[in-house]
This record gives structure tokens, C-alpha cells and sequence, in this order.
């Protein structure tokens, strides 16, 4: 039985744009969304806390998608730029 395709990256990118551009909280925001290999990447400037948390949910509720990046810049969220060491064992 064949099962069908995941959608494109293009298309998951024209979805989460489509749900940013329908949400009064995200419409008018500064945000970009690039999309690759089912990973959305969201960046831009946000003017709260709230925006980009309401941008990251829009994103994760589209299907198809295998995670969500938030660099997006706001008040009171984490600098886009910081280092994530990976290799860093867990401390307890």
C-alpha cells in the first residue's frame, strides 16, 4: 500500500506563512520562515513575548512539520544568537 508523500518544504513554508498572515496577533509582525527538510526555521523581530510564542504555536500546529526553530527576537526572549553547546553533558 503506498502511503503518500510529506508535503514539500515549499509547502510547509506557505502554510505557516498563511497561518501567520490569518492571525490578528501575527499579521502585521516582522517575520520570516524558511523551511528544510520538515524544520521550520522562525526568525524576524516580534514587539512581545506573546507574538512569538503565538508565531511558534501557529507553526507547530501545522502538519507534516518534524519541529519548529524559534530564533524570532522579542522582549524578554532568549538572544537569537546565544551558543547551544550540544556535546554538554547533563549535570546533576
Amino acid at each position: 500500500m503506498c502511503q503518500p508523500l510529506p508535503p514539500s518544504d515549499e509547502d510547509l513554508r506557505a502554510t505557516i506563512l498563511a497561518a501567520f498572515a490569518a492571525d490578528t496577533c501575527t499579521a502585521s509582525a516582522d517575520l520570516r520562515v524558511g523551511v528544510l527538510n520538515g524544520v521550520a526555521h522562525l526568525a524576524g523581530a516580534a514587539a512581545s513575548l506573546e507574538i512569538r510564542e503565538k508565531a511558534e504555536e501557529l507553526a507547530k500546529a501545522v502538519g507534516g512539520l518534524r519541529g519548529v526553530v524559534n530564533r524570532i527576537e522579542a522582549p524578554g526572549a532568549p538572544s537569537p544568537a546565544r551558543r547551544i553547546d550540544i556535546n554538554k553533558e547533563n549535570e546533576t
